[in-house]
Parts: C-alpha cells; structure tokens; sequence
C-alpha cells in the first residue's frame, strides 16, 4: 500500500491472492506427513477458530465496501500495532 500506493481494498486482496499458493503447499505438506493429528486432540479449540476465522471472512467481506479508505486504514493500523505490542509482551 505505501510502496505503491494503492488503495487498501486493493491491498488486502492481493495479500489474499498471494497467500493462497503458500497455504495450498502448506495443507498438503502438513497432510502428508501427519501434521494435523494435533487437531484431533484439541477439536473443540479448532473448531471454535475454525469458525471465528469464517465468520471473520465472511464479516470482513461483507463490511469492505460499507466503510471508506480513510476509516480502514487507521482501524487497521490500531489492530496491527495492537498485535505487535501483545506479541513484544509475550514470553
């Protein structure tokens, strides 16, 4: 977004469309070799993530073209910074 300046619409779904191959290769390593039997023994926990990161999807789509640029960047720029000070505090 600042190194082209596109606008941020734009942005996150091209995050989107250039993630998917790197999670497509992921799935089908982490299946190969075994990877997902930790989700059996915590089921309910991937479940519950499983549909907050679908309800969060389809919220998110849903509400992209209710809010303009210049409410998203700033919301955003909170939520990143937000995560960056967790993730600094953590141990």
């Amino acid at each position: 977004m600042l190194l082209f300046g596109e606008n941020i619409k734009t942005v996150g779904s091209l995050s989107l469309l250039v993630s998917l191959p790197t999670m497509l290769v992921a799935f089908a390593r982490y299946s190969r070799d075994g990877s997902f039997a930790v989700l059996g023994a915590n089921r309910r926990f991937a479940l519950v993530l499983a549909a907050g990161s679908v309800a969060g999807a389809v919220l998110g789509g849903l509400l992209l073209g209710v809010f303009p640029d210049a409410v998203l960047i700033p919301v955003l720029a909170v939520i990143l910074l937000v995560s960056a000070a967790k993730l600094a505090r953590h141990d």
